[in-house]
């Protein structure tokens, strides 16, 4: 499984850069845009963010419990991460703890804050989640509030976007943020979670459509944000779609208080185990890593499902030792040239498992029963070699039959990153024509 468009600290050489997991990006649209410079400008933002490495995630006080102690990311030496001693005593969306920070690199006239709430994980256990939050200084009271999803392609910690918005390495840089303005400038209070939780368990999209979820409920109960009574949008490519496709899929369930009028994703691997049997199953592939990478996020969040030391052969567990706290320019370096049967016992992947590949399956939205009930714009490339494009029709036109109004939009373009760059914007103006109140269009 994986989630592509991040990036990584290793100065490794230029490899595919997959996603089977999350990040950013033609619809008729009558709602508000910003002005044509900021527009330029998110434009180039996203492209640049598209062609570089970026993302990492981690935390403090995850015990080793949960996991083989290899496979957790070394914790964050930063105590606001840490897991209050009484976190079972708070509901989801609980806010536990509050700072401001200085405004990142590229961002203008907004307040910045990161709140950490509780959360659940794949077990239903209660955990310590983080959102970043930027709020306009201009802004209408109970204005517009997107929780934007960031692609995160990691099992380490330092490229979460609580980390990377204001990282120094330009390896790790989130370069959005002029796409982000855009935005900011329409008044839109913008939230952007650690989708990936505090063990950065990459693979694990149930969990980033729940923590999404969660962080939106925290931000709507933080007062000097005034969004309590907001209209919701929510919006992500790629891994970072994945997790806002969850999170619109749960919703109705999960959190129906939301007032989500709208949801935006491109990119999204509907299915993960075709997903993975793309990238590198029986032959060696360039972006094997980013599956492998999936497979150690997703035993860490199920250790009892996926005890994955016991399928990996030498070479298999020194690359489970050193991706420990990679990124996606070390996940793709370490993975290069490599299959799941290199690295496997006797070539026995460990998807075969029937118990692994149910929680794959569990991960994986095509298989989920639900089906989101605010209207959808989904969004990619017809010919992406790196997602299962079929699974992406399949699962649309599942929602269609249920009543949801979805818009599709197939980009012009032949590859999975360019495909980001193209919808982002007809993206947000669909969003924008959300929070306005117009009826929302159907390609149905």
């Amino acid at each position: 499984m994986l989630f592509s468009l991040g990036g990584g600290r290793a100065r490794a050489a230029t490899l595919p850069n997959p996603l089977f997991g999350s990040r950013r990006s033609s619809v008729p649209r009558t709602g508000e845009t910003p002005p044509a410079r900021v527009r330029r400008l998110a434009l180039a933002a996203v492209a640049a963010t598209v062609t570089t490495a970026t993302v990492s995630s981690g935390w403090l006080g995850v015990g080793p419990a949960h996991a083989d102690d290899v496979a957790l990311p070394t914790a964050l030496p930063d105590s606001f991460y840490s897991q209050p001693a009484d976190i079972a005593t708070h509901r989801d969306g609980d806010i536990l703890a509050v700072r401001p920070r200085t405004t990142p690199p590229g961002f203008f006239d907004v307040r910045t804050f990161q709140l950490k709430f509780r959360s659940s994980d794949s077990q239903g256990k209660p955990i310590a989640a983080v959102t970043t939050l930027l709020v306009p200084i201009h802004k209408q009271v109970n204005g517009p509030l997107l929780s934007f999803q960031h692609i995160i392609n990691a099992v380490g910690l330092e490229c979460a976007p609580s980390q990377a918005l204001w990282t120094t390495d330009p390896n790790l840089t989130i370069r959005e943020a002029p796409g982000l303005n855009g935005a900011l400038q329409r008044g839109w209070t913008v939230s952007i979670p650690d989708h990936l939780g505090p063990r950065s368990a990459y693979g694990a999209a149930r969990l980033g459509g729940q923590i999404a979820l969660d962080a939106t409920r925290a931000v709507q109960r933080f007062a000097p944000a005034q969004v309590a009574r907001s209209k919701v949008a929510m919006a992500g490519y790629s891994g970072g779609g994945m997790a806002t496709a969850w999170a619109a899929a749960l919703a109705p369930t999960y959190a129906p208080e939301l007032n989500i009028v709208g949801a935006a994703y491109g990119g999204v691997p509907m299915d993960l185990i075709k997903m993975a049997e793309g990238l590198g199953y029986n032959n060696p592939h360039p972006a094997f890593g980013l599956a492998f990478a999936a497979a150690i996020g997703l035993s860490r969040e199920y250790p009892q499902q996926i005890p994955m030391m016991k399928f990996l052969s030498p070479l298999g567990k020194q690359m489970y030792s050193e991706m420990r706290n990679a990124c996606t320019n070390d996940i793709l370096r370490l993975g290069a040239g490599h299959s799941a049967k290199q690295v496997s016992v006797g070539g026995e992947q460990i998807f075969e498992d029937p118990t692994a590949r149910r929680v794959v399956q569990d991960n994986s939205l095509a298989f989920y029963p639900g089906v989101a009930k605010t209207p959808i714009f989904e969004w990619h490339s017809p010919t992406d070699v790196l997602i299962p494009v079929a699974s992406i029709d399949q699962t649309m036109r599942r929602y269609c039959r249920a009543g949801t109004r979805v818009q599709q939009f197939s980009t012009p373009s032949p590859d999975h990153m360019s495909a980001a760059v193209i919808g982002l914007l007809p993206a947000f103006d669909y969003l924008g024509d959300r929070f306005a109140g117009l009826p929302a269009p159907s390609t149905c």
